[in-house]
């Protein structure tokens, strides 16, 4: 039988026979491991219904024991024979938990833990996935419940991108009519909102608890109309561009205008006045009440898309907002064109072009490592969720391309820029970016299973993924996911268990 585990571990054994669970099973908590038990408790009690006790007492056979040890950050082993046995750090245990959680399968009688001996450890540092709040605002519950399917596939990294051209989403006290004028509406016309700074602690402190760490991104120096609405003085008039009009013309959407919400899709004909004190005094105000908010080492400033903007110009803001980020105390994130400038030293590049690079692409992420940084892998023909599967599908885009579940498995992040060392490598991120999508139904329908081919690509050894028996896993896991109420696709090309 092909066990259920996406993503694969490091070191899997597997033997004969199986652990039945029972009324009668207990967890049994050693070594201040509570919050693991009390993940675990819920786990079990949401796929079978059974109800564990939590104890602190000697394991008897048909337990499960929980037990912290210092093992290295979010390495953990997992024996299953006549207990069932998870160590590990804070981390690895979370990690231990979900493993477990899919290897519940039911024998037609009773719940069952298979034998087995994991020992596991992820791949990459960083492991994240990206939710598009600005061009649909997703309340706080929506939010959790995206970090709730992200941290079951092992995602340490939630990155929110919080500002764009059609509405911003965050308080910020030192700029409140930021709240008050450029949140209001959304993509489409559709209703706005933004999160009070207790609404984003709310979200740190849920995704502290599944053991994520949140990325706000404030996206700059493009991408900015929405600013236009609160601060006009800081904000260019937009700039049109072929591609903005011939989009505006194909899905008949507005052009942006100053001064009005912007609600189309199109992307690269906004900028903040790059060489006014105002822009700077305003980018000060607003950065240092969101570092002051992240506990997390990391902000996301941008750097994409500036369509409209002069070179030099471009590369000479971000020079002075990555410094910016840093004198702040925080590492600053910047999408790959980024690259073209010389960031601040140990700035981190999200790549996001394509598998086979283009123009300066791989030069501008080189740049990155270049200067004591790394660079995070969201290749968008393979990693970028809100593409389409197919093209009938009815959600999602296909700018960049059809993205069915054997695309997103297949694909090296090491592979993609020449002679970038692996080891300047952070991690892998998967983006769901907003612009068709409107609920948790919708984000569930472009994320699943397609997340769970991110996943294992950003944790398991490359060497032990393989196509075939990846299909295999996601298929049987379809069965947990519907227990836990996720929605989602269900490709034809996978066998999917009903159990």
């Amino acid at each position: 039988m092909v066990l259920p585990l996406v993503p694969l571990p490091s070191s899997i054994t597997e033997s004969t026979g199986a652990l039945s669970l029972t009324p009668a099973t207990r967890i049994i908590v050693e070594q201040e491991a509570d919050a693991a038990a009390s993940v675990l408790a819920d786990g079990i009690a949401e796929r079978t219904g059974l109800h564990p006790a939590i104890a602190v007492d000697a394991a008897r056979p048909g337990d499960i024991v929980v037990r912290r040890t210092a093992r290295q950050s979010e390495q953990y082993t997992l024996r299953v024979g006549e207990t069932a046995q998870l160590e590990g750090d804070e981390a690895g245990l979370f990690y231990a938990v979900q493993t477990l959680r899919q290897l519940l399968v039911t024998d037609g009688e009773a719940w069952v833990l298979p034998h087995v001996e994991i020992d596991d450890a992820p791949r990459f540092a960083y492991r994240g996935v990206m939710l598009d709040v600005a061009r649909t605002f997703f309340d706080v519950d929506t939010v959790k419940a995206f970090i709730d399917r992200a941290s079951s596939l092992k995602f340490n990294r939630l990155h929110l991108h919080l500002t764009d051209d059609q509405g911003w989403r965050l308080q910020i006290d030192s700029r409140p009519l930021l709240a008050e004028r450029s949140s209001t509406t959304a993509a489409l016309g559709r209703q706005g909102g933004f999160y009070t700074k207790e609404d984003f602690r709310e979200i740190v402190r849920y995704a502290a608890a599944h053991h994520m760490v949140v990325v706000p991104e404030i996206d700059l120096p493009g991408h900015t109309h929405a600013i236009g609405l609160a601060y006009p003085e800081i904000v260019e008039k937009p700039v049109m561009n072929d591609g903005l009009l011939a989009q505006a013309e194909a899905l008949s959407q507005p052009l942006p205008v100053a001064g009005e919400p912007y609600l189309g899709w199109g992307v690269g004909h906004s900028s903040v006045k790059i060489h006014d004190d105002a822009t700077w005094e305003f980018l000060r105000d607003v950065l240092t009440e969101l570092a002051e908010l992240t506990p997390g080492p990391y902000l996301h400033v941008g750097g994409d898309e500036c369509l409209g903007t002069a070179q030099t110009d471009f590369d000479a803001f971000i020079e002075r907002v990555t410094a910016l980020t840093i004198e702040l105390g925080k590492t600053p994130i910047a999408w790959h064109e980024a690259g073209s400038a010389d960031v601040a030293e140990g700035t981190i590049g999200q790549y996001w072009g394509s598998t086979t690079p283009s123009g300066a692409h791989a030069d501008h992420a080189h740049r990155f490592a270049e200067r004591g940084g790394s660079v995070i892998m969201s290749p968008s023909n393979t990693a970028y969720l809100d593409q389409k599967y197919d093209a009938d599908f009815p959600l999602g885009l296909d700018w960049a391309a059809l993205i069915d579940l054997q695309t997103a498995y297949e694909w090296e992040p090491t592979a993609i820029v020449e002679n970038l060392p692996a080891e300047a490598i952070l991690g892998v991120e998967g983006p769901l970016w907003s612009e068709t999508i409107e609920t948790l139904n919708d984000i569930d329908q472009l994320i699943f299973p397609r997340v769970a081919a991110i996943a294992e690509v950003a944790w398991s050894p490359a060497e032990t993924r393989e196509w075939a028996s990846f299909r295999e896993r996601v298929g049987r896991l379809g069965a947990a996911w519907e227990a836990a109420g996720w929605a989602g696709h269900r490709p034809a090309e996978i066998v999917w268990s009903s159990r």
